[in-house]
Order: C-alpha cells, then sequence, then structure tokens
C-alpha cells in the first residue's frame, strides 16, 4: 500500500466515525460519555437524509440488543464473546487510527474536559507515522475493553433505547482511555529523548553510530513482530513487556485476570514466534 493509498483510508475511517450517534439521557455520565452530539456535528454538516440515518441506527440498537442478550447467557464469556470482543477491538482499532491521522481525537476529548494540548509536532507525527497511530489506537482499546465489559455489559449501563449502539458506545470507552494513554505515550518519548541524549553524551565515534543502527533495527524488527499478531491483547500484552513493565503492572492496566493468564499470553505468543522463525518466516 502507498502512503497516499494509507492517508486515504485513515480519511475513510475518520469519515465513517463522524456518523457514530451520541448518547443522551442517563448513559451520557456512563464510560465519559460516548462521542456528544456537538462534536459529531463538527465532522459533518449534512443533515440530508436523518430519518433514514435514525431509522438505521434504532434497528442497529435492536440487533445489538438481541446480541448482548445472546452473550449475557454465557456470561460474556467464552468463545462468543472472544469473537464480539475481536470484532470490536478491530472497528475501534480502525476508528482510533482516523481520529488520531485527523487529530479529531483532541477535540472530542477536549471537550470532554481532557484538553492534551497537543503541540504541532505532535499533530504532524500522528499525521506522517501509521506505527505511531497503530501503537496508540491498539493500546488504547486493549484498555478500553475490560472497562467496557464490565460497565456496559455485566453492569447493564448500556441500553438500547439510550441512543448509541454498541459500536459508538464502546467508542466512548476508548475516548475515555485515551488521554491516559497519550500521557503515557508523552513520558515514554520524553524518557527516550532523555536517554538518546545521555547516549550522545557517553558513546562518542563509530561505536556510537553502531549502537544507533542497532537499536533502529531492533525496533524495526520489533514493529514487524507486532503486526504479525492479530489478537489485540496479545498485542497490546507484548508491546507492555517490550517497554518493561512487570507482569504484574500489566495485570492491572489491562485487568487481566491473573498473572498466570499474562503469562499464558506471552508463552503462545513465543510458541507462535518460534513456530515460524523454525518454519523459515520472520514473526
Amino acid at each position: 500500500m502507498t502512503g497516499d493509498d494509507e492517508a486515504a483510508d485513515e480519511e475513510s475511517a475518520a469519515s465513517c466515525a463522524q456518523h457514530l450517534q451520541p448518547v443522551v439521557g442517563e448513559q451520557v455520565w456512563l464510560l465519559g460519555a460516548p462521542v456528544p452530539l456537538e462534536a459529531q456535528d463538527e465532522m459533518s454538516a449534512v443533515d440530508a437524509g436523518r430519518s433514514r440515518k435514525l431509522q438505521e441506527n434504532l434497528d442497529r440498537r435492536m440487533a445489538d440488543q438481541r446480541m448482548v442478550r445472546l452473550l449475557s447467557e454465557y456470561g460474556f464469556a467464552g468463545v462468543r464473546y472472544d469473537r464480539f470482543a475481536e470484532v470490536l477491538a478491530r472497528y475501534g482499532i480502525s476508528v482510533l487510527r482516523g481520529w488520531l491521522y485527523s487529530g479529531y481525537v483532541f477535540r472530542l476529548v477536549a471537550s470532554r474536559g481532557f484538553d492534551l494540548k497537543p503541540h504541532e509536532r505532535e499533530l504532524e507525527d500522528l499525521e506522517r507515522d501509521s506505527d505511531l497511530r497503530e501503537e496508540l489506537a491498539t493500546m488504547t482499546v486493549a484498555r478500553a475493553l475490560p472497562l467496557f465489559r464490565q460497565r456496559a455489559l455485566v453492569e447493564a449501563g448500556w441500553r438500547a433505547d439510550g441512543g448509541a449502539s454498541i459500536a459508538t458506545y464502546f467508542m466512548g470507552a476508548c475516548a475515555y482511555e485515551f488521554p491516559n494513554e497519550y500521557r503515557r505515550h508523552r513520558v515514554q518519548q520524553r524518557r527516550w529523548h532523555h536517554g538518546q541524549i545521555a547516549e550522545e553524551i557517553s558513546y562518542a565515534g563509530s561505536s556510537a553510530v553502531r549502537g544507533i543502527a542497532e537499536e533502529v533495527l531492533g525496533n524495526l524488527r520489533v514493529l514487524e513482530e507486532l503486526r504479525a499478531i492479530d489478537d489485540p491483547r496479545t498485542r497490546a500484552t507484548v508491546a507492555l513487556t517490550i517497554d518493561g513493565y512487570s507482569q504484574e503492572e500489566i495485570q492491572q492496566l489491562l485487568d487481566s485476570a491473573s498473572i498466570r493468564a499474562i503469562e499464558g499470553l506471552l508463552y503462545r505468543w513465543r510458541t507462535k514466534a518460534k513456530q515460524r522463525e523454525e518454519g523459515g518466516f520472520d514473526a
């Protein structure tokens, strides 16, 4: 895919996101409130066909209600829920990538009181760097999924008569988690920048050049491995492990059932990666 094609995909995702319906009534206070009406209007000035869209939204919410009832019969767990969560995660990552590309996500969270005040350089990085958008979207979705499951499904916070589809409600959870995730990203960037300065001071000449080259190649290898992981929770677990988080910290960040569950995700990932290497494929 060319850079132009990818940019077009990002703009398409952002455009699709503008049709998400807002939550009204009591649900507006849950999960930091899904996408507000005024923010939706900012992204789209098209009012034609609104009644048709409202009917489509109603049909979608009724279908969501039937799906939630089915999932509740299995305690929002098991194979059916895993499939549902995977589809929801992929949707969330796609929409968030579009919001990050356009910068809309910052206007959205600012409307909720989380003004991150992005620097122009940060906006340029997000527009240019597809890997950065993927990382931020993936980590945000991974952290939003447990919160969404508990509050929207287990505690029945989502209702079909609340005005929002399941997808819209989930994007509200993602918008609620994004500010913390972006702050973590900023902290990591500062640490990396300080580390680079310290390395430049400590090393000189060709040895420093070789060290930087090896680090760049290592980072590219890590990005390739992360892109090969389909499951968002596994991808987030591996990314946090690479960043130096302990398994206890990862358990808390991802709201996992236990440390053993984290160990299991990492074990299965390492096993698959080893099998690919032995089979002559890159992880």
